[in-house]
C-alpha cells in the first residue's frame, strides 16, 4: 500500500494492513492514567476503588473511575500535540445517559465539534440497554459504548463530560490515541445532537443545518418515539449540498434510508431487530401497557463507504410520514431525537444551543 493509501501511517489500521510498521505512538486515558504519559498508569493511591484495593495498595485496581458531582463538568482528556483518538471505551448506568453531555474540542477551539447525550453518542439514546454490532460503534453487554471513529487533532484535544443530573455521576472509561503527524486532507470529527418533541405539524426535523466548510457526511442515529398508531416511516431524508435549494440527494423512506424495507416487518407482526456493519435497527421498545405508553425505536445508519461529500455547505431535514384514511399520508408529530456525524474543515459554525435538562429527558 502506497502512503498516498494510508496517509496516517499505519494508524487507521485493518486486516490489510495490520503488519506495516509505523512511527506513531500509542497513548491511552483513563482514569488510572489521566494525562496519557508513558510510564504513568495504574500508579494511583486514591481513587473509587481504593477501598476495595486497601489490603492491596498501589497498583490494585484504585482508580478504575471517576465521580463526577453534580451539575459540574469534568475534564475527561487532554491531548496535547498532533494525533487522533482512535477508540473510546465509556460505561455508566443507564439513568444518566441523557443527563451527561459528552463534547470534544480540537486545537483549542472555543465552542465544541461534538456535543450530544452520551447515550445517543453511542446509539443508545432511550436509556435502554441494548446491543449494537457495527463498524463505527459497538455497545456490548452490558451497556459498555465503544466509538471506533476516527478523530484527528494537530494542536490539541479536549473531551469533557458534563453531569447534568442533581446526583453523583461514577463513569468508567478509556480514550485509546496515537501521537502522530497529521496530514493537511484530514478533517475534523464533528458530531451534533437535535430533537424535536414533538415534531410540529407539517414540519420536518431537521438533523444539520448552517454547516459551513468542507466535507462529508459519515453517520446519522435516530432516537424516534411514535405519537401515532400505524405504520410512521414513510417520511423521505434529505440532504442539500453547497446551496442547494431542493435537494441533491433525496431518499424514498425511512426504513430505506436505514438500510430496509417494508416497514422493517419480519417476521409478520413483528420488527425485524438487526444490527450490520453500516446500518441497523438495534432497538425497538414495546409499550408495556402500564407506563410505557408508545413505541421507541433506535437506529443508525453509517456512511462509511458512501460518505456524502460537500463542498461549502450542508444540510439536512427528515420526514415524519404516517398513514390516514383513503391512502393519505399522515404528516406525524412524534418525539425524534438525532445525533448526525460528520468531518469538515475548521473553522465550524457554532451549533445551536442544547436545551436545559428537561428537553433531554427520556419522557
Amino acid at each position: 500500500m502506497s502512503q498516498q493509501a494510508h496517509p496516517f501511517n499505519g494508524l487507521g489500521m485493518h486486516l490489510g494492513n495490520l503488519s506495516r510498521l509505523s512511527n506513531a505512538q500509542t497513548r491511552s486515558i483513563s482514569a488510572e492514567n489521566f494525562t496519557g504519559e508513558k510510564g504513568k498508569g495504574g500508579m494511583a493511591i486514591a481513587g473509587t476503588g481504593a477501598n476495595a484495593a486497601r489490603e492491596l495498595g498501589q497498583g490494585w485496581k484504585v482508580s478504575p473511575s471517576v465521580s463526577i458531582a453534580p451539575r459540574t463538568t469534568f475534564t475527561l482528556a487532554q491531548i496535547e500535540g498532533s494525533g487522533a483518538i482512535q477508540h473510546i471505551w465509556m460505561t455508566m448506568f443507564p439513568d444518566k445517559w441523557r443527563r451527561a453531555v459528552l463534547r470534544m474540542y480540537w486545537d483549542g477551539e472555543a465552542t465544541p465539534s461534538v456535543e450530544t447525550p452520551v447515550g445517543d453518542f453511542f446509539c443508545c439514546g432511550w436509556g435502554v440497554r441494548c446491543n449494537v454490532a457495527s463498524l463505527a460503534v459497538c455497545v456490548n453487554p452490558a451497556g459498555g459504548f465503544n466509538a471506533y471513529w476516527e478523530m484527528p487533532f494537530r494542536k490539541s484535544a479536549r473531551i469533557t463530560l458534563e453531569n447534568l443530573a442533581d446526583d453523583p455521576l461514577v463513569c468508567y472509561y478509556q480514550i485509546t490515541y496515537a501521537l502522530t503527524h497529521v496530514p493537511e486532507d484530514a478533517a475534523y470529527f464533528h458530531a451534533q445532537w437535535r430533537r424535536s418533541n414533538p415534531l410540529p405539524y407539517k414540519s420536518v426535523h431537521t438533523l444539520l443545518d448552517n454547516v459551513q466548510g468542507k466535507g462529508h457526511y459519515v453517520g446519522t442515529y435516530l432516537a424516534w418515539g411514535v405519537n401515532n398508531n400505524g405504520w410512521w416511516g414513510e417520511g423521505e431524508i434529505k440532504f442539500y449540498l453547497d446551496g442547494d435549494e431542493w435537494p441533491t440527494i433525496c431518499g424514498t423512506g425511512t426504513e430505506d434510508y436505514f438500510g430496509g424495507a417494508w416497514n422493517f416487518e419480519h417476521p409478520k407482526g413483528e420488527y425485524g431487530v438487526f444490527c450490520t456493519p453500516y446500518s441497523g435497527l438495534p432497538q425497538v421498545i414495546k409499550p408495556d401497557g402500564l407506563y410505557q405508553s408508545q413505541q421507541r425505536f433506535g437506529m443508525y445508519r453509517w456512511h462509511i463507504a458512501d460518505p456524502i461529500r460537500f463542498e461549502r455547505d450542508l444540510r439536512v431535514t427528515i420526514q415524519a410520514l404516517g398513514w390516514r384514511s383513503d391512502g393519505r399520508y399522515l404528516p406525524l408529530q412524534d418525539d425524534i431525537a438525532s445525533t448526525a456525524f460528520w468531518y469538515q474543515t475548521e473553522p465550524h459554525a457554532p451549533f445551536p444551543a442544547l436545551p436545559a435538562r428537561d428537553g433531554l429527558e427520556v419522557i
